[in-house]
């Protein structure tokens, strides 16, 4: 079996064999774990039990027993990445599968056989508490990065397990909660990602959330893990539940839950419900299968490779790729970034003495080491660099008083101030929501009280989530936004500044102005344990560019240190329906004066559609190094789902013909070059109901002409009543005397279907999770 692979026919056959070969009790037992990071070992089977660990910034594995059951105690040492947040922002690909591959060694070196990572959450609200072990906002953005770390974690031997389906995105009330949003907004924003990384990456797990999805919870929702993850894109490997997430054993065996973790209930529960019949046996078996399919992939993965390669140099690598340049403005003719070596430097903020690099919560590391900001800098600036604390990170108000008005003396006269901002540990982590997007009051006064002083300040941020930068950015002139870094935060800060390296990040969410502009503002986290997914599609970038609602910094922004022009546009369409693909070739010019990196970012448009679309989406991007005057073409692909919509009478994806608008640009905001194209679609017709209105029932090339020869003379006054187009056949009955017995005969004629049960199906629906 290939690590990483589907399970061959053979693997499965194994797995099939050995579980028939062991005891109700014994098969009921795989199905839970036997601690709080192994599966359950049975050693008369001569099955062993695996680990598992948190790993999306880091191998966390415990050392000794869970600290107050929670397993938040000590791990052993382990390489520190930057967070998701950042790696996100380098939108590469490769650079993310190197970060997961050199996470996998680690855990391989460790005995741990399944990393519990990626996070494809979507970034619903910059609220999310946990929206640092996130990608991105956008779903095209997040499968394609979260593809990558499943694949540089399975071509080392370690499983992924994709997290946390679905629509977890809060962690106010999270273990409860219902997620209430629509098939439609589901497919297209909240499961896509999960499926681009389930269909093209084979992860061996998919970890349900501890949400509910439409009122049933994520590990016993039937229509989520087996008509969605499993019929409808083939999933084979094993869904693990969230740490605590199954309520029931049982009803989550139903509901398509292999393996709850850690061990939950006597597993007699289940004994009892196959020997009373309210479970099949074979829906156990198929989950012992699928659990000792994973065992055997565990055993059977190749030893650590051994590698020269420093995994601190890669985690200062990433935090480099993963910085963003904001803001960059001239300060005596030139732009204020890059400092030359020579420059006369001052720092103030305690975050560059006391530097926070990781986020808090499940995927906390205990670094191999730390690279503090004040050090680095003084190794690039020289070691009687001055320092001011300036605030302090859980200080009293005098105190804040005291350490500003010492920072702004300091940062009198002609030195650059290196300032660094950010946010408290308490203000984010998992197991809670922030309430606003603002830095520490102490912070904000004392940036406006340096540019008051000195008009060369330079601010690095640090923080998991989004800062809004309103209150105290306008005089800033240079504004890097360096995120939660990992141990190499404070190296990775002096190479961007001092120009040795780029910062070569871009945007992967919106930064508005206000929380208020946000798309969840009215709806999140939600009231009275339900959240209602209120802005639909519309998340993210997709809601500022539909509401005109300007940003402070748009999805794709970020600055470099040199120049780029994008010119030369060409779209290539071929093939029809699902079959569709384009060709995007543009040409890319640096027109600096040094070396850069440059992201090239293709958003596509439906000019027409029968349904509310977003003005533009993100469906392919490349990132292109060059040197001065030099240029490059560079060619994308896109394939059917860049001009597909989730169809919600259909209930599945579509492409409808007519005419794109294909761009490409530097954000959602800078598309530089367009061209329209025209898409042979698949002719979509929705099937006619009774409940279809008349104008509905006349603009279908079948229904048409059935209604006509059925009305007869009649049909002429009815097509002139505009009062008619609106109404649904069926309510003719009593308005125009129509016999029922007529409308179900049309109903036929046209290939539909009667509906008069709609509701009950319905229902059985939103109980199943759809």
């Amino acid at each position: 079996m290939a690590i990483g692979g589907t399970m061959s026919g053979d693997d499965s056959a194994g797995a099939a064999d050995s579980a028939a070969r062991l005891t109700l009790e014994q098969k009921a037992s795989l199905t839970s774990g036997s601690d709080f990071w192994h599966t359950q070992p049975v050693e008369e089977a001569d099955v062993p039990a695996i680990m598992m660990a948190d790993g999306p910034t880091g191998l966390r594995k415990q050392a000794g027993e869970p600290g107050l059951s929670l397993g938040m105690g000590k791990s052993v040492p382990a390489t520190c990445f930057p967070t998701a947040t950042s790696l996100g922002s380098s939108w590469d690909p490769d650079l993310v599968e190197r970060v997961a591959a050199a996470i996998a060694r680690e855990a391989r070196a460790e005995g741990v056989s399944v990393i519990l990572a990626p996070g494809v959450n979507i970034k619903r609200s910059p609220l999310c508490g946990r929206n640092f072990e996130y990608l991105s906002e956008d779903p095209y953005l997040s499968g394609e990065l979260g593809l990558a770390f499943v694949r540089g974690l399975q071509a080392e031997g370690v499983g992924a397990s994709v997290k946390h389906f679905a629509a977890n995105n809060a962690e106010t009330d999270r273990m409860r909660v219902s997620a209430d949003v629509d098939e439609r907004t589901l497919h297209e924003i909240y499961l896509a990602a999960f499926e681009r990384v389930v269909t093209a990456g084979d992860p061996w797990t998919v970890m349900a959330s501890y949400n509910k999805v439409n009122g049933t919870y994520a590990t016993e929702n039937a229509w989520l893990l087996r008509e969605v993850l499993r019929d409808t894109w083939g999933f084979d490997g094993v869904v693990v539940s969230d740490w605590g997430a199954v309520h029931d054993r049982v009803a989550a065996l139903r509901g398509g839950t292999d393996l709850a973790m850690p061990p939950f209930g006597d597993d007699e529960v289940v004994v009892e419900a196959v020997r009373g019949g309210t479970l099949e046996e074979g829906v156990l078996d198929e989950a012992v299968r699928r659990v000792l399919a994973l065992v055997d992939r565990a055993g059977e993965a190749a030893e650590a490779n051994t590698h020269t390669l420093d995994p601190h140099a890669l985690a200062r690598e990433a935090a480099v790729a993963g910085s963003v340049l904001l803001k960059n403005e001239p300060v005596g003719g030139a732009p204020l970034l890059p400092l030359s070596e020579s420059a006369e430097v001052v720092v103030v903020g305690e975050l560059a003495r006391t530097p926070r690099f990781q986020g808090s919560g499940s995927s906390r590391v205990n670094p191999t080491r730390v690279d503090v900001p004040l050090d680095a800098l003084r190794e690039t600036w020289g070691d009687d660099v001055p320092f001011a604390a300036g605030y302090t990170l859980d200080g009293s108000p005098e105190e804040d008083r005291a350490l500003r008005a010492e920072a702004v003396e300091a940062a009198r006269g002609g030195r650059t101030v290196v300032c660094l901002l950010g946010l408290p540990e308490s203000y984010e982590s998992e197991g809670y929501d922030r309430n606003h997007l603002d830095l520490p009051p102490a912070q904000v006064e004392l940036v406006q009280e340096l540019v008051a002083v000195n008009p060369r300040v330079v601010v690095v941020l640090a923080n998991g989530g989004i800062v809004t930068p309103v209150a105290w950015s306008r005089e800033v002139p240079a504004l890097l936004e360096t995120w939660l870094a990992g141990q190499a935060v404070g190296s990775a800060i002096a190479e961007v500044l001092s120009g040795r390296a780029e910062p070569t990040g871009r945007l992967a969410e919106t930064i508005p102005f206000r929380l208020e502009d946000t798309p969840a503002f009215l709806d999140f986290p939600g009231h009275l344990g339900h959240s209602r997914y209120g802005e639909g599609v519309f998340v993210g970038y997709r809601y500022y560019d539909v509401k005109r609602i300007p940003p402070a910094y748009p999805f794709g922004h970020g600055l470099g240190y040199t120049t780029f022009s994008q010119g030369d546009l060409s779209v290539e369409v071929t093939g029809s329906g699902d079959e569709v693909r384009a060709s995007v070739s543009v040409t890319v010019t640096n027109t600096g004066g040094r070396t850069g990196t440059d992201v090239v970012q293709v958003y596509v448009s439906d000019l027409d559609s029968p349904v509310a679309r977003p003005e533009r989406e993100l469906k392919g991007f490349a990132k292109v190094t060059l040197e001065p005057g030099a240029s490059e073409r560079v060619e994308l692909e896109l394939g059917p789902r860049a001009f597909a919509y989730w169809h919600p009478v259909l209930r599945r994806w579509v492409v409808e013909p007519g005419t794109f608008t294909v761009s490409v640009g530097a954000s959602a905001a800078d598309l530089r070059r367009s061209v329209t194209v025209t898409v042979e679609g698949t002719e979509i017709r929705t099937p006619l109901t009774p409940q279809s209105t008349v104008a509905e029932w006349e603009a279908d090339p079948v229904g048409g002409p059935l209604l006509a020869s059925a009305f007869g003379a009649r049909g002429a006054e009815l097509k002139a009543n505009p009062m008619a187009a609106e109404v649904p056949l069926d309510v003719l009955v009593g308005l125009a005397g129509f016999p029922r017995e007529n409308i179900d005969a049309l109903v036929e004629a046209a290939g539909g279907a009667d509906t008069s049960d709609d509701d009950a199906q319905d229902d059985g629906a939103q109980d199943d999770g759809a």
